[in-house]
């Protein structure tokens, strides 16, 4: 077994949940008052922000040094 393993072994369900919190945020298509949207979550499923166009979102992620990653 390698160190990552290991690693990933001693990991609490709550540290596993808390894992790329402040590295990672979701954006989801959704539809706001009837209209296309775009959803920003982090990690943790917590809502961040709701805007109205897809570069807008990952724009708006990266802007605050996280790596946006795309839910369908």
């Amino acid at each position: 077994m390698n160190q990552t393993s290991q690693f990933l072994r001693t990991l609490t369900v709550k540290d596993f949940a808390v894992l790329g919190v402040n590295a990672i945020a979701y954006v989801k298509p959704v539809l706001a008052e009837g209209k296309p949207a775009f959803s920003i979550h982090a990690a943790d499923g917590t809502a961040l922000a709701l805007v109205p166009r897809h570069d807008l979102a990952l724009a708006t992620v990266r802007q605050h040094d996280m790596e946006p990653l795309n839910v369908h």
